[in-house]
């Protein structure tokens, strides 16, 4: 179980993704330089399989899935854990890569100083596993 982040390129003003023009979203570029940029912001996230890293913080991990092919039009993020740093971790690899990171929990873009569903995701996978204390119902909602 993991809260899923999608990194993606917005046109310039636009707010959601349902604003998205026919044709889907800008490219975020090719692999090569996206690792050159990700090394830059996290130098010591794993990039050892090129379509799919892995990266840690304090209580976290990150999978960065990455796809296939030479030129990323979105990368999906896979958190798992806690701690209080992975949402920052996410917004600092969004911004290396100059684009939005999306919350498909909460079906919203995430922004320093709004909400996301990092929380919420939490107290819902502790209280699926009965994790003591804790309740999904304690963050008033469920992730996705």
């Amino acid at each position: 179980m993991s809260w899923d982040v999608l990194l993606i390129r917005l046109p310039h003003g636009t707010t959601s993704l349902t604003e998205l023009p026919p044709g889907g979203p800008p490219p975020l570029g090719r692999r090569d330089e996206l690792h050159a940029r990700i090394h830059g912001a996290f130098p010591d996230v794993n990039l050892t399989d090129p379509s799919w890293g892995e990266l840690g913080g304090d209580g976290w991990s990150m999978e960065l899935n990455m796809g296939d092919k030479d030129q990323v039009d979105t990368l999906m993020l896979h958190l798992r854990g806690g701690g209080h740093d992975a949402v920052s971790a996410v917004l600092r690899l969004a911004g290396a890569l100059d684009c939005h990171a999306y919350d498909t929990s909460t079906d919203d873009l995430i922004r320093p100083d709004g909400p996301n569903g990092w929380r919420a995701f939490q107290a819902y996978r502790d209280g699926i596993l009965g994790v003591p204390g804790a309740s999904a119902a304690d963050t008033g909602r469920l992730p996705g």
